[in-house]
């Protein structure tokens, strides 16, 4: 019971999914151009959802959001469903792998025993592709992996019922129609757009750049409304959220910065790569805020590390992105549509 799947390491679980998903079905897709056409980028600062009991910060859309708008494309149609026991859920997987079909799956990471347990944590929004089974063991594409790896099918079924936030329910998908090629400019268009609407026209003053803004604000107040402890602890938090889970924030900047790279070179439109390159010095700041946030949560701090200072480089992260989509947005008002 098994397929040829073309495995390819990502930076991240659902992008790279995506990307290997449409690659096995004859559409060549890199990871950056599945999160950038998936309207991935994203902003929210969300103290109501927790975290560990901290608030959640997130750089990308909602978990599902890619391979949801991915599926929106001409001539895709995603099968998915989510189940309400682990043999249902089994036997389902089971019976679309007897057919030759790889399945993409949601799952708890916790559980996944080929992780190294030192990288174990509970976040159950991680993609990954069962491509065949041999014996009680799955053969899985998981896209932050270098190699194909395997698991054992009780631990497969505890990771697809993992609870908590994000619980999966099993929730599985395949591809169950492709078109011969996709037309990459409407899908492009529709991505750009999907991301500066979210970032830039978001009434709730949580999300997009304003959310950017909000963080800074209450990053600055921490040390005096939380006491220093508490306050390095959600510094760590955001720390963590921006550079463990996932690509992170800069790491998020990057990817979209290389996929308005390549459509620049699809559409040749020299405005896409200028942005690209803004883009590419936005993630370079969020990466000079997590390094310093880093020395202070080491007790390490430099002379020039302090709240304010830290506080300070995201406002400056925030006005350089509103910057760029702002630009973004004036390009999809004068770009011909292809």
């Amino acid at each position: 019971m098994q397929t040829e799947f073309p495995h390819n390491q990502s930076a991240h679980c659902e992008s790279g999914v995506a990307a290997n998903l449409l690659s096995h079905r004859g559409i060549p897709l890199s990871e950056a151009m599945a999160f950038g056409m998936g309207g991935g980028l994203f902003f929210g600062y969300l103290p109501f959802i927790r975290i560990n009991q901290l608030p959640l910060v997130t750089y990308r859309s909602a978990a599902g959001s890619i391979l949801k708008r991915l599926a929106r494309a001409p001539g895709v149609r995603l099968h998915q469903r989510t189940f309400r026991s682990q043999q249902q859920a089994m036997e389902a997987l089971d019976q679309a792998l007897a057919r030759s079909i790889p399945v993409g799956l949601q799952t708890g990471v916790y559980w996944l025993p080929y992780f190294p347990r030192a990288l174990r944590f509970h976040f159950n929004a991680h993609n990954l592709v069962v491509f065949a089974k041999e014996g009680d063991d799955y053969l899985i594409s998981d896209p932050v992996f270098p190699q194909p790896v395997r698991c054992p099918a009780a631990d497969l079924a505890r990771a697809r019922f993992a609870s908590g936030a994000l619980a999966p329910r099993g929730k599985m998908y395949y591809l169950e129609q492709v078109p011969e090629s996709l037309e990459p400019a409407p899908l492009i268009r529709a991505g750009i757009g999907s991301v500066c609407r979210m970032m830039l026209k978001s009434p709730l003053p949580l999300i997009g750049v304003k959310g950017i803004d909000f963080l800074a604000r209450r990053l600055a107040s921490w040390p005096r409304r939380l006491g220093r402890e508490r306050a390095d602890l959600h510094l760590g938090h955001v720390v963590r959220m921006q550079e463990e889970i996932g690509t992170g924030g800069g790491g998020f900047r990057f990817m979209y910065a290389a996929f308005l790279q390549e459509s620049a070179a699809l559409l040749a439109e020299p405005g896409l790569e200028a942005a690209a390159s803004a883009l590419t010095a936005v993630g370079d700041r969020w990466r000079s805020f997590a390094v310093m946030a880093a020395r202070i949560c080491k007790d390490r701090p430099q002379a020039e590390d302090s709240y304010p200072a830290m506080a300070a480089i995201i406002h400056d992260c925030g006005a350089r992105e509103r910057q760029v989509y702002q630009e973004l947005s004036a390009w999809l008002r004068s770009a011909p549509c292809r």
